[in-house]
């Protein structure tokens, strides 16, 4: 099975990403969990600071943090209290400004989550436009006439604030949605077009924001529920209108910064100006979750050949669109929002999928402590509003032999540590040389050293898994590398013309073949 991917047809490109993404490898930070110095059980930007160096030695070079914004914190974050102020709890903007001065100091670029679909009630935008007085934010959420009749195809709180009339809201009650107008008005006696003034000055402050922190040297952002922004948008190109508009400003004075978005629409998102897109869909159902999670997934040691097959039928157009347009799909292990993927893959197998992640073309994303196999943690109670996600985002296992693993002094932390953790840390896989830290250490290592291994270099798929192997090849400034993954439990003889093996996970050799033992994975190179 020979398919072709790497050459951009003719006609009209946006303008390609930042060049820093062709090598660019992403460790997602949860801030509240990673590391905490000053004692109060919530980790905190000091903690992340102190955290850079071990953050190099993996071979990550780029940090996307979770929401640091002044917060209610009834959903972790993403209900924004005061988007210019980073949270107290996180050390204030001036713990900001110290780390993104040793991330840049150390090749780090540093990208924050912005949410720009609602705020938290008590922001000071939403507490204006709930004055009955019309002034310059009465506009800035969406409101329609009369507190006692309101559409039912969408959510609404009322009844707490003077202003006669409903709010729309996202989530939770305590998330208001900003107005980015509707794709189709039914109700113009208060909705608007995309192009109205009350979606025209959300999208204004939104771009202020933006160039508030891009400003002080942040690389860029990953964007929350970016596909969502507009109501009543079926087809969505509302919504690229608004981002159209929007990095048609930002890009314009800031072309080096980046910006990922949670869309899962790479067909939409990318031609809207995004950098990169998150392969989310749904995880389970197709995208990158056919091979790591769900029953039998493809790197499992007996897993169903044909969820990559899937997987490939799948992505395979996506990778096309994301080429034509100088632009990048985003893996990730997993995130703040997804069961952790130790659930499905034991440690050889993790391995494996984080090989096929950092040899694909795509800007890899790592959520924190997948390095190590962390644990999601069943059952445990909420907090923060993550409900049954909590247990994807307990604190990070620095070392057990330490009180609350390193992660705090304090007596209590905010989410409870894994019982059962024992093994499991930093300074414990540091010491085991096949450990999943260490194997994922020495991938991306492969991977820095390597042209052909760089996000933006061309791709041929060889074998799509039918046969329970992958096999594809990669190629940049004259260097062909040929990479075989074999999740399952027998050995394999693939035919190969030559070629000098560079790196092997497990047992690999080659000759006039290359032998490719069980759970293994290797990388030949053919020139």
């Amino acid at each position: 099975m020979l398919l072709q991917w790497g050459q951009s047809p003719g006609g009209l490109i946006m303008a390609a990403s930042p060049k820093w993404l062709e090598k660019a490898v992403f460790y997602e930070i949860y801030p509240q969990s990673f590391f905490d110095t000053n004692g109060d059980g919530i980790g905190d930007l000091n903690g992340v600071r102190k955290k850079l160096d071990y953050i190099v030695s993996m071979g990550f070079n780029a940090i996307w943090l979770n929401p640091i914004f002044e917060s209610t914190f009834f959903d972790a974050g993403y209900d924004v209290s005061d988007y210019l102020k980073v949270a107290k709890r996180y050390g204030g903007n001036a713990s900001l400004a110290r780390l993104i001065e040793a991330c840049h100091q150390r090749g780090i670029r540093l990208i924050l989550d912005l949410v720009p679909g609602h705020t938290a009630i008590n922001h000071p935008w939403f507490k204006q436009s709930c004055k009955q007085k019309k002034n310059a934010y009465s506009s800035r959420y969406i409101w329609n006439k009369d507190v006692w009749n309101v559409d039912p195809d969408f959510p609404w709180i009322r009844g707490f604030y003077e202003r006669n009339g409903a709010v729309m809201i996202n989530f939770f009650s305590i998330q208001p949605k900003l107005n980015y107008g509707f794709g189709e008005v039914k109700h113009p006696e208060y909705e608007e077009s995309v192009e109205g003034e009350g979606p025209q000055g959300t999208i204004h402050a939104m771009e202020d924001v933006v160039r508030f922190y891009l400003k002080q040297g942040i690389d860029g952002f990953r964007v929350d529920m970016a596909g969502w922004l507009v109501a009543r948008d079926k087809d969505g190109s509302a919504t690229q209108r608004v981002w159209k508009q929007f990095f048609g400003d930002i890009k314009a004075e800031f072309p080096d910064s980046a910006f990922v978005s949670e869309w899962a629409s790479p067909e939409k998102s990318l031609p809207s100006g995004f950098d990169m897109d998150f392969l989310l869909h749904d995880m389970h159902e197709n995208s990158f979750g056919l091979l790591c999670r769900g029953e039998r997934p493809f790197f499992q040691k007996n897993g169903d050949d044909q969820t990559a097959v899937k997987y490939f039928q799948f992505v395979l157009p996506l990778m096309d669109i994301a080429k034509q347009q100088g632009k990048y799909l985003a893996m990730i292990s997993g995130n703040h929002d997804t069961i952790r993927l130790s659930e499905w893959l034991d440690e050889t197998e993790a391995s494996l999928s984080f090989l096929f992640m950092a040899t694909m073309p795509n800007v890899p994303f790592f959520y924190y402590g997948d390095e190590i196999h962390m644990a999601y943690l069943k059952g445990i109670p909420s907090v923060e509003g993550g409900y049954h996600r909590t247990g994807s985002r307990s604190p990070m296992q620095w070392d057990n032999a330490k009180k609350n693993a390193g992660f705090s002094s304090s007596r209590k932390t905010y989410i409870r540590l894994d019982p059962k953790r024992k093994g499991v840390s930093v300074a414990e896989e540091e010491k085991d040389p096949n450990s999943l830290l260490n194997r994922l250490k020495a991938t991306l290592a492969v991977k820095k050293g390597h042209p052909a291994l760089d996000n933006d270099a061309s791709f041929r798929l060889l074998d799509n898994g039918k046969d329970g192997l992958l096999s594809y090849e990669r190629e940049k400034d004259g260097e062909l590398l040929r990479v075989c993954i074999n999740p399952r439990g027998q050995k394999r003889d693939i035919p190969l013309q030559g070629g000098e093996l560079v790196f092997a996970l497990g047992q690999a050799t080659t000759g006039h073949s290359l032998i490719l033992g069980p759970q293994s994975g290797a990388i030949v190179k053919i020139k």
